[in-house]
């Protein structure tokens, strides 16, 4: 039982605690008594004749420190032998965190604790960050980002810090910055509990991927001062073909130095992406996107260090031009060229016109026949089809591949269809940067994935509300979403999933504490990258179509594939609340033993 304290004014600090006796100190060697938020240690050093005052969780797991033994000014924590210098806090054992420490103050036959010096609590916590990623311990990265967060510092802003370790010690864009990316988006739309969960995957999984890896090899761009833009592209082009990365990212690099606008720039980057058919199955195109995602978040001025990670993942890429099935039983490769060389004259002929048949061009891409598909494409272009609807309208029925997957398909499929749609909402974006001809080769791209994924829909299945039995769910919002998290704790639940989602949109209740809930229903699972990618991918989608019934399917997607990939072990969430316990003051332990 922790000693209550009684408050003194004066002293050294503006505000001082009498929490104990120096005499019973002395005697016993150690007193647990309550600080000014949290129960704290007293240990009296004899040799030195000093008293020294610790927060008495261990911040490891939160084990009682007045349990543990002092020996030299070293405190040890029996629960995982993490020590720690008892004078400053501060572990010698780095999985452990440091533990804070309090100066105290004697005085008589008293002793007083004083309240630490304030010190930069926004620097602090950035710089535990780096420690935390640096050292590839989760522990220390939830901790960190919960200040940071208690500090008033926004999503966009840990990312940053996060994303910018990314890129300079890994040689090369990996799914971690995407992943980061992807919730440092989804973040500022959640409640604080759940974003700080997105914002902790984020950045632990950019540490994971940095473990153990050689940093960044600087490259350098050409030393010419003009900048000949169509020259430049022309290089891109070559060098991807050649999977010659360091040709890739000179010419890219020159392009930067020399002030290229943002279109063009994303336009080499992009072209450069598209120059082989839905290349890696679109992981390079949606990472290049993530690319500029970060930029445009973390600002302009660190396009430099991000944008280039990007180009050994595009020029090392293998093409659908180069497996079978684009090939056999039908040889898409010429159709498709052929399409292309249209792309031009086609946008010329719809310049000016009015087009609005987004959901009729995503009906006709759902089709059985290739050539069909590729016709349809091209008629919306002459028809006057911006090219930010031809990709809206191609996202859909990706989407709706999802939405319809028979779950009599191998598991692995699910992947298959989402690397389509996750790939659809890349370009999708894309487009809205740069929109030439190179790039819109990528609508063709994705709509023969489309095509190609057309056997996971056989036989389709019904969407929830083609079921009828949408009336079987509640109808309370509080009641349904929180369903929803219990159904999840089940495999395999995805019609439940699926209808429960449903239902909720049918009655006209707010998205946002659904989108909250699915955003949830990942954060507190070790989800795997596809996860991450398809609920990010989903909400952005939703966004475009919003409260109709294209939106209301594409979230019905969304739960699906959530539903088929849960549940997990969580070991993660277990150490994010962890963090989160101890940073809102919880005994860890002894609750546990309670």
């Amino acid at each position: 039982m922790a000693t209550v304290p009684k408050v003194v004014e004066g002293g050294p600090s503006a505000l001082m605690l009498d929490v104990a006796d120096l005499n019973e100190l002395k005697q016993k060697g150690c007193l647990v008594v309550q600080g000014f938020d949290r129960k704290v240690a007293l240990f009296y050093d004899s040799a030195k004749d000093e008293v020294h005052a610790v927060d008495n969780r261990c911040p490891h797991l939160g084990f009682p420190l007045d349990k543990g033994t002092v020996q030299d000014g070293i405190l040890v924590c029996h629960w995982h032998h993490a020590r720690f210098d008892l004078k400053s806090g501060c572990t010698f054992d780095l999985f452990a965190d440091d533990v804070p420490a309090f100066p105290t103050v004697v005085k008589g036959d008293r002793v007083y604790l004083a309240r630490p010096a304030h010190s930069d609590p926004v620097a602090q916590g950035k710089r535990r960050l780096r420690e935390g990623m640096e050292q590839n311990i989760g522990l220390i990265i939830c901790k960190s980002i919960l200040s940071l967060m208690k500090a008033g510092v926004p999503a966009r802003e840990i990312a940053k810090e996060a994303g910018l370790f990314g890129v300079k010690n890994r040689d090369g864009w990996g799914q971690g910055l995407t992943i980061l990316q992807a919730m440092a988006n989804v973040a500022p739309r959640l409640p604080d509990e759940i974003a700080y969960l997105a914002l902790a995957h984020g950045c632990n999984r950019v540490a994971q991927d940095c473990a153990g890896q050689a940093p960044r090899r600087e490259r350098y761009p050409l030393d010419r001062d003009d900048s000949d833009f169509e020259q430049l592209k022309e290089w891109m082009k070559h060098w991807t073909i050649a999977r010659h990365r360091d040709g890739a990212e000179r010419t890219f690099l020159t392009g930067l130095k020399n002030d290229l606008s943002r279109e063009k720039i994303a336009d080499l980057l992009f072209t450069a992406a598209t120059q082989r058919y839905y290349a890696d199955v679109g992981h390079p195109f949606d990472f290049t996107n993530k690319a500029f995602e970060m930029v445009e978040s973390i600002g302009e001025e660190h396009a430099e260090a991000v944008l280039p990670t990007v180009i050994g993942g595009i020029v090392g890429a293998r093409g659908g031009e180069e497996s079978s099935q684009w090939r056999y039983p039908i040889d898409l490769v010429p159709t498709l060229e052929a399409a292309f060389e249209r792309i031009p004259a086609l946008m010329a002929e719809g310049e000016g016109k009015s087009w609005d048949r987004v959901a009729g061009l995503a009906d006709e891409l759902l089709g059985d026949t290739p050539q069909a598909i590729i016709e349809a494409i091209q008629r919306a272009m002459q028809e006057g089809a911006k090219p930010d609807q031809l990709t809206k309208a191609l996202a859909y029925a990706a989407a709706l591949r999802i939405a319809r997957f028979g779950t009599a398909n191998e598991f692995g499929d699910w992947d298959t269809a989402l690397h389509t749609f996750t790939y659809s909402n890349a370009l999708h974006n894309a487009v809205k940067r740069t929109a030439s001809p190179e790039v819109l080769r990528g609508v063709f791209h994705g709509a023969v994935s489309v095509y190609l994924d057309r056997y996971l829909n056989i036989p389709p299945a019904r969407l929830p509300h083609e079921l009828g039995t949408l009336h079987e769910e509640s109808e309370d919002p509080h009641e349904l979403l929180s369903t929803f998290l219990d159904v999840l704790n089940t495999q395999q639940k995805v019609s439940r999933a699926a209808r429960i989602t449903a239902r909720y949109l049918s009655l006209g209740h707010p998205v946002e504490p659904l989108i909250a809930t699915l955003a949830h229903a990942v954060v507190r699972e070790d989800a795997a990258f596809h996860t991450f990618q398809m609920l990010e991918a989903g909400i952005r989608q939703y966004e475009e179509w919003g409260d109709t019934p294209e939106g209301r399917n594409i979230l019905v997607a969304v739960a699906r594939y959530i539903a088929a990939h849960a549940p997990t072990m969580r070991s993660f969430y277990q150490t994010a609340d962890i963090a989160r316990r101890l940073h809102r003051g919880d005994d860890l332990y002894e609750e546990d033993a309670a």
